[in-house]
């Protein structure tokens, strides 16, 4: 308690003024002088004991704070009565609570940034394991025309890296909260037009086939070229689980709520395990066989939750995937 300056200087003038009221107390009378005394011993002894409590109190604090310091896994402070300390210690507890729970998210964010670059560097290898091969195959491979396949495949598997860079730096941008989405009006047929136009090709080539019920004059609120390329990407989902003579079904209504996106394809649905996993990053089905990076849904999400809609999957009464965008009104 002495370390205290103030508890120093408390001490030094209570003892003044003890000193002083003695020395008037016996020069009235003696029976004043040891009242005097009796008075300041009693009050001293119990200040003391007091402040003594206090600091008692203060130390258990202060050790608790130091544990926590030193990244303990438990803290207990014992309650004390209603008073400064009480509420000392309640702010205090609150104080380390939240830094535990800050603690706990890096904790989470250090690993999650670990299994993500462990997915990434796994995405990575495998299209540069096949492009490794065939280059060694075209090294010594005299034929014109199988030298030509082997460079188309190198082509595309270039591409389909291109695209899996990209769309990682799209979700580490969105994750870092770099990316500012425009808040703007936007015509719900020109969107789903806007996000069409760039499959019209590889449709036809596959004689996939799609019909669109969006009536005109629907406007949602959100950044248009971000949402056109979330509903891309369910799209291209979609083309590729339809394959082949497929189809692809997309349906707009509103009403004073929300305005609902449909969008169903004719290919064989999803798996029942799968469904709760789906617009998980990197999830690539229970399927052994599943094409993919796990990727495009889950930047669909990110994009269409951080715009205040929301996205849901599930497999149609009729057969085939359906995927649902809402946005509030």
């Amino acid at each position: 308690m002495l370390r205290n300056r103030e508890f120093r200087k408390f001490t030094i003038l209570f003892s003044l003024i003890a000193a002083v009221t003695i020395i008037l107390g016996f020069a009235i009378n003696t029976a004043a002088g040891i009242l005097a005394v009796a008075s300041a011993t009693a009050f001293g002894t119990a200040f003391f004991a007091f402040t003594k409590v206090r600091y008692k109190s203060i130390a258990q604090i202060s050790d608790q704070i130091d544990v926590v310091l030193h990244n303990a896994d438990h803290l207990y402070i014992a309650e004390s009565d209603e008073g400064e300390l009480s509420i000392l210690q309640s702010e205090i507890t609150k104080m380390t609570l939240r830094i535990r729970e800050q603690n706990d998210a890096l904790k989470k964010e250090k690993e999650h940034l670990a299994d993500s670059m462990a997915d990434i560097a796994h995405q990575l290898r495998t299209p540069l394991t096949s492009v490794n091969l065939i280059l060694s195959l075209l090294e010594n491979n005299p034929d014109e025309n199988e030298r030509k396949s082997l460079i188309w495949e190198t082509k595309e598997l270039f591409v389909q890296m291109d695209w899996l860079l990209t769309s990682l730096l799209k979700l580490s941008r969105i994750d870092a909260g770099i990316v500012v989405f425009k808040t703007e009006q936007i015509d719900v047929n020109d969107l789903i037009c806007a996000s069409l136009r760039r499959f019209l090709i590889p449709m036809e080539l596959h004689n996939i086939t799609f019909e669109t019920n969006v009536p005109k004059k629907i406007i949602i609120q959100g950044d248009s070229g971000w949402l056109s390329e979330a509903i891309q990407n369910i799209i291209k989902n979609c083309m590729e689980s339809a394959g082949d003579n497929g189809k692809i079904d997309i349906v707009c209504r509103s009403n004073p709520l929300f305005t609902d996106i449909a969008i169903h394809d004719s290919g064989s649905g999803f798996e029942k395990e799968d469904l709760p996993c789906l617009f998980d990053r990197f999830y690539r089905g229970k399927n052994s066989g599943a094409t993919g990076y796990g990727i495009g849904l889950a930047l669909c999400k990110m994009i269409i939750t951080r715009q205040g809609g929301m996205i849901t999957a599930k497999n149609h009464p009729q057969g085939g995937a359906i995927f649902s965008i809402r946005f509030p009104k």
